[in-house]
């Protein structure tokens, strides 16, 4: 292919050459003199060099994409290696080894030499976080070492929040983003601080699938919606603060629908929102407080018929334009 390819090239230089040059023929010589044999004899050495350096090119670029293949392999057997440990780390009785593993991980995640070792450290550290925890004993003298385990095992699990949140707040195409990565905390319980404030959702899937917000502050303050699908679905705010001040949902999908709002705080003042990009169809409003103050845009579909049905005991603040067109 490459010497067809060469072929090609020089027969279409040298057409170029003689059409501009206006020639109409070639002149016929009956005996030629020693120089034009001369140009002959060196005009063949040419042809035949630039074959050897064509074969040497082709061989090179072989070499180097067998070179690149090689280093590859070597990097994903690294990879492999390092993963496997910090994966033993996270199974390990004790807590400290176990923070240990998830910041191993984490840092697997930036180091990955391509996109789908980056996806399943990512789903290892969700896959954490999704997994049964003991809940707190209480602060009973007799329970005092079962207390202080919960105590350091929830610090590993905020642990894992905190570096969500910080990665996700990395613009994209920087080192350390995962921004456009898949990320499933279904199911998650959140009782701790997760900061994900200026973030932009423009890629993959995000899913808080039935996560229960029970604790600390989830910051999606700023946050820019603009792409992919993230989901709410069935996620209950039951306490804490979940805050959505000023952020923008300019497009993708973004879903509470059947979520239930029964407690904390959930505040989406000053948010943007755009036609048919945010879904709250089937939600329930039984307690908290839930505000809207300052957004702007088409009400988010779904949320006044879901509004309708809420009991006294959920405080909920629309803006006057929505209102006025509830019937």
């Amino acid at each position: 292919m490459a010497f067809i390819a060469a072929l090609a090239v020089a027969t279409a230089v040298f057409y170029t050459g003689w059409d501009l040059l206006g020639a109409r023929g070639l002149k016929p010589e009956d005996r030629i003199d020693s120089k034009t044999l001369f140009d002959l004899v060196k005009l063949s050495f040419g042809v035949v060099a630039g074959a050897g350096a064509l074969v040497a090119l082709v061989v090179a670029y072989r070499c180097q994409r067998v070179d690149e293949a090689g280093a590859y392999r070597e990097d994903t057997r690294l990879h492999t290696e390092r993963f496997s440990q910090a994966v033993d780390k996270l199974g390990s009785d004790s807590p400290a080894v176990r923070l240990g593993g998830v910041h191993a991980l984490a840092g697997l995640v930036d180091d990955a030499p391509d996109d789908s070792l980056r996806q399943t450290c990512i789903d290892v550290l969700c896959a954490y976080l999704q997994l049964p925890f003991t809940p707190d004993p209480g602060d009973d003298p007799a329970d005092q070492e079962e207390h202080h385990r919960y105590l350091a095992l929830r610090k590993v699990r905020h642990t894992i929040l905190h570096l969500i949140g910080d990665h996700y707040r990395r613009p994209r195409g920087t080192h350390g983003s995962w921004e456009g990565c898949n990320l499933n905390l279904n199911g998650v319980t959140i009782d701790g601080p997760m900061d994900v404030s200026g973030a932009t959702f423009s890629g993959g899937a995000v899913a808080f699938g039935g996560a229960a917000f029970s604790a600390g502050t989830v910051d999606f303050n700023r946050a820019t919606f603009s792409g992919g699908r993230v989901h709410f679905d069935g996620a209950a705010f039951s306490a804490g603060t979940v805050n959505f001040d000023g952020a923008a949902f300019s497009g993708g999908f973004v879903s509470f629908d059947r979520a239930t709002f029964s407690g904390g705080t959930v505040e989406f003042d000053g948010a943007a929102f755009s036609d048919g990009t945010v879904h709250f169809h089937n939600a329930a409003f039984s307690g908290g407080r839930v505000t809207f103050e300052g957004a702007r845009g088409p009400v988010p579909v779904g949320l006044l018929a879901a509004t309708n049905t809420r009991t006294s005991a959920a405080v909920l603040v629309l803006p006057p334009a929505w209102l006025a067109s509830n019937p």
